[in-house]
Parts: C-alpha cells; structure tokens; sequence
C-alpha cells in the first residue's frame, strides 16, 4: 500500500468523527455526514490554523448546509448533457468523463454533490461506455477526466483509462482534473509521472483556494507533474471567508506561478444546493479581477467565469475597460483608472441583419432557456416531440 493510500485510511470520515474530534452535536454531524459525505485526509487537515479559517470552512460541515433553499442539486443541468452514464457532452470538441465518485478530501462547496461520494452514480462498470461513445464521436478532440478525483484510481486502472483514450485517433488532448496536488500531494508520485508521460499531450487541472494550501508538499507535486512534461492550471472558486479578498487572491496567483502552476480559471460559486454561505456577490469578483490585472503579471491573471445556470457553459466577465467612443476613438481606462483614446478602424456598412449575425458570431441553433431553474427536457424527450 502506498503511502497516500494509508493517509486515506486514516482521514475523518463519519459524524462519529466530527463529534469526537470537533465537539459537534451527534445529530447535527449525523445530518451533515448523511447529506454530503465526511472525508478528511490527515494532511490537509493539518493545513488548519484555527476553526472557521479558510481551510476549515473548505472541508469541515456546517449547519448552514442544512439551510432549506431553491436552488437545484444539479445546477449546471449537466444530466440533460449526459448521453451515456459518466459522459457530459456540453461543448462541440470536448468531453467530461467522470471515472470515480471517490475524493481524497470532499469539498463542502462541491457542485456535484448529488453524485460523489455514490458508487452507485459514478461507476468503473460505465467505464467502457464512455470510451466507446467518445470512440464513436469524431467531433470529439478534448477529453477532461474527472469525478470524483481520477487520482483516486490505482495507477494500473488510470492507465488502462488513458491509453484506451489515446488509441482513439481523433483524441487529442486528455485533461486530468485532480485536486490531488492541492488536498493530497503524496499522490503525485514518479511512478505516476512516469507513466503519464507516455500519453502526452496530458494536462493537469487542479484546485487551490487559498495560499495556504500552497505547501512544500504541495509544490514538490506541482513540479514533479511539470518536469514530466503536464502542464498545471488552477481552477480557483470566489468564496466568502475563504478568498474573497484582494490581496489573498493575488497572494495565490502568485504563489501558484511560483509552483509552476498557470491560473487558469476563477470560478463565481455555483448555486448549489446547500453551498449558499460560500456565495459572494458577482461585484467581489471583478473587484478581485480588476486589482490583478497591471498589478502583477498577466501569467498571474485567470479567467473569471460564471458556469451558466442551467448547462449555458462558461461566461467570462470582466471589469469595464471600455468607456465609450469619441467619434472614431474608443475610450478607454488602464488599472490605474488614466483615461486613453484609441483610433479605431472604420467599419464597412453592413445590413442590419449582417450586422446582428456579426455580432452573435453565429446564428443562434437553440432557443434561450427561459428559467435557470426548471428542469431540462432529456434528448429523448426532445427527439420524440
């Protein structure tokens, strides 16, 4: 057994746990344990400082997770995406491909609750569906393998995944999306690299919220997968008490750039059921965002993002850089708020409908869900209509 396997043995797993270790009310951590699985591996929960600091509210449960709301178990509507069990196809050329229900530490913000931590749900039996279907799809370049965590796969069954993705032609890229480097460094092993390195292209996304979650450990794992040839992204979630400050979020980038890992992503929190206290108002973000950019480094600047409620993808938003025009001239502000005007480039006269199609980039091929909230026809309703 190796060395993150016995950690995994050793972590806070059960209500019994949290009332032992923690001081919670048995029924209490008995609601919490029973509505989103325990799991705390023993090195991130050595990463706590002091109740309800950034670390502790990532994974330890809380009674606002008990809170009723409205808001949905499957927000981002992935099931109406789902052809086959564990495949998402959202995007043209690319693919989620969910291979475990199984993490190393369950984050309490966790989007897809409602099926990890479920065997039943996420399964090595739908394994061989998934690789035929992605097979049968020649749109398909781009394959994200997620879950649950894939490095909670032995590196025997994780090979067997990847090379039957990399004997597809038409795949391309294989993207692991792993919080193991952030929550569980000693899963990053040479072993591992190793075997990794002869599937390249491989990409890593992984998942640190705060700087100190940025450890020696952590950086030895980072560098280990970078000088085996995986480039690193990070895909940081805005949470109240956790980041949603300034300086902590630049604090972060650059300490990711530092371990070799590009920001990638930062993510508005979903509306998740029983995630609502993470939540921050979309204002804190670009507030964040516009005191990165000309603050530090552009390698140190990621993509702030809404996942669109309902399946509507990935949105970028930005802080307003454009003004206005003056004429031909656009205006302008720079992060220090001085004002420019740029000299732009006449346009040619346009149709009014040529016009409207420019400035989609395409014909719209669907209508616009109506309500974020409802729930989305399958495609075998669609399809029988």
């Amino acid at each position: 057994m190796e060395l993150w396997q016995e950690m995994l043995r050793a972590s806070v797993d059960s209500g019994k746990d949290l009332v032992e270790r923690f001081n919670f009310d048995k029924d209490l951590a008995e609601k919490l344990n029973t509505l989103f699985h325990i799991r705390i591996n023993p090195y991130y929960l050595s990463l706590i400082r002091y109740p309800g600091d950034p670390i502790w509210l990532q994974c330890i449960p809380d009674a606002q997770e008990l809170v009723p709301d409205d808001f949905p178990l499957d927000p981002l509507n992935e099931e109406a995406d789902s052809p086959v069990p564990s495949i998402t196809h959202r995007y043209p050329d690319r693919v989620l491909f969910l291979t475990t229900s199984q993490c190393s530490m369950y984050c309490r913000f966790c989007t897809r609750k409602r099926k990890v931590g479920d065997s039943g749900k996420i399964s090595m039996k739908f394994i061989q569906t998934g690789l035929d279907y992605i097979a049968a799809h020649t749109e398909i370049r781009d394959v994200i393998l997620s879950g649950g965590d894939p490095l909670m796969l032995t590196d025997v069954m994780l090979e067997k995944i990847v090379s039957g993705l990399r004997a597809i032609p038409h795949v391309e890229i294989i993207r692991l999306g792993t919080k193991m480097p952030c929550v569980l460094p000693q899963r990053i092993t040479l072993k591992l690299c190793k075997m990794l390195k002869k599937y390249h292209p491989i990409y890593v996304n992984t998942h640190f919220n705060h700087p100190w979650e940025c450890t020696t450990e952590a950086k030895q794992a980072c560098e280990m997968l970078a000088d085996a040839g995986i480039p690193v992204g990070n895909q940081a979630v805005l949470m109240k008490g956790v980041n949603d400050d300034p300086d902590v979020m630049l604090e972060l980038m650059r300490k990711l750039l530092f371990m070799r890992v590009r920001p990638y992503y930062l993510y508005q929190a979903d509306i998740t059921k029983g995630a609502n206290h993470f939540r921050t108002p979309v204002s804190v973000g670009l507030n964040i965002m516009d005191k990165l950019r000309g603050h530090t480094s552009g390698l140190a600047i990621p993509a702030y993002v809404i996942d669109a409620p309902g399946g509507g993808g990935k949105i970028p938003i930005l802080p307003q850089y454009v003004l206005g025009r003056n004429g031909n001239n656009i205006i302008l502000r720079n992060y220090k708020y001085d004002i420019y005007q740029y000299p732009d480039v006449g346009e040619e006269e346009k149709k009014p409908e040529a016009q409207l199609e420019r400035r989609y980039m395409r014909k719209r091929t669907k209508p616009v869900r109506k309500k974020v909230y409802e729930s989305q026809p399958t495609r075998a309703e669609v399809s029988s209509k």
